[in-house]
């Protein structure tokens, strides 16, 4: 089962409250970002970008949940930077699960077996581990030989101290997708719940530009990596998300779905766009111009852009918005999606990023923080 009944239950049920008040805007997680902070520097990434003050800032656990409180959503995803590097991250998640928040602590799990005494098995917490496809693919994302390894070993750890583990993975243009259904019986052999998939955005302040995808390429690689599905792969994600991927339907965003709270305050319009901020959630659905944003909207910045936080809660909506919805989703929870045409794109030869390009790698005196020497990174050929 991807998530607890419990979890389900509380979701399912909040979402019909808000369908039945008649309110179109509102939230199903929100994004909490409590420092920008982080021991890796992902080329896909611009989180890291930030000037040194910024980097050495974080939020107190009072700002995050005076958030929290703010914003009634049943979730809450605290991505980062990287979240273990907050001094008071295990304080912040005590604080969420207290209240009853279901938790998903994103991290590259670098530091996950170190800290993992710091929390307490709850139904309420997640450790969502950043795992961006087999060893060499993800190595080569998040620029560091052994990442993979420390992570499906920190994996491991944490579901054998029985916590909820689950893994996010982000794919960018030149995935390989029969090397990404390998990597999902990985993942599924290590013992997570349940896996996420994304495709990538285009940050401004990721360092490679190059290789996000466009939605006709996003759509393929979707179809190659999810039709014709095993029946022990298990998603934490609506079934119709998935299908959306796949180009079996078509959504338009839902930016206020997955509000993002972070250093700077509110921000607008979601966690991937920074068009100004806000000083409370209030303020946030109020102010914000959302006829400004998503593919119907004609904005560049969003014309390629399928990422979950924006469709994500459309998929969920539409699940919920509808006798039929409702019924494709049950179909789609059980359906394998047998496609030939798919099956046969599994043998089109794909030469991956990391075959041609250098993996430029941080090492361990840079991951010490944003004032360390920028001599110490180091190129080497994957």
């Amino acid at each position: 089962m991807a998530v607890p009944v419990s979890q389900m239950w509380t979701v399912a049920t909040y979402v019909l409250r808000q369908k039945l008040a008649g309110r179109k805007r509102y939230p199903l997680v929100l994004m909490l970002e409590p420092l920008f902070r982080c021991n890796l520097a992902c080329a896909g990434c611009g989180k890291i970008q930030y000037p040194a003050h910024i980097l050495k800032k974080e939020l107190t656990p009072k700002e995050c949940f005076q958030a929290v409180d703010e914003c009634p959503a049943p979730v809450v995803s605290i991505p980062g930077g990287e979240p273990l590097m907050h001094p008071q991250i295990s304080e912040i998640v005590e604080g969420l699960v207290a209240r009853k928040k279901y938790v998903y602590l994103c991290t590259n799990a670098l530091l996950l077996k170190e800290k993992l005494h710091l929390f307490k098995p709850s139904k309420y917490l997640s450790f969502s581990v950043h795992v961006d496809g087999q060893k060499e693919h993800h190595d080569f994302s998040v620029c560091r030989e052994g990442g993979y390894d420390i992570a499906v070993d920190a994996v491991r750890e944490a579901v054998n101290a029985g916590f909820r583990v689950t893994t996010n993975t982000t794919l960018f243009d030149g995935a390989d997708p029969k090397s990404v259904r390998a990597f999902f019986d990985e993942m599924m052999s290590a013992g997570v719940e349940s896996m996420m998939l994304s495709p990538g955005y285009s940050y401004d302040k990721a360092p490679d530009q190059k290789h996000f995808l466009g939605r006709a390429r996003t759509r393929r690689l979707f179809r190659a990596i999810l039709s014709n599905r095993k029946k022990n792969w298990v998603f934490n994600q609506s079934p119709l998300f998935l299908e959306y991927l796949m180009g079996k339907r078509n959504y338009n965003c839902t930016p206020w779905g997955m509000p993002t709270f972070n250093l700077f305050g509110w921000q607008k319009p979601c966690y991937l766009l920074q068009d100004g901020y806000a000083e409370s959630y209030r303020e946030l659905i109020e102010t914000t111009d959302w006829d400004a944003y998503g593919t119907q909207s004609g904005n560049p910045q969003c014309a390629n852009c399928m990422v979950h936080c924006g469709y994500e809660p459309t998929s969920v909506d539409d699940t919920f918005g509808s006798l039929r919805g409702f019924v494709d989703t049950v179909k789609a929870t059980f359906s394998r999606y047998l496609d030939k045409d798919a099956l046969a794109d599994l043998d089109r030869e794909i030469r991956p990023v990391y075959s041609y390009n250098p993996l430029v790698q941080i090492n361990d005196a840079q991951i010490a923080g944003p004032s360390a020497d920028a001599s110490a990174v180091e190129e080497t050929h994957a």
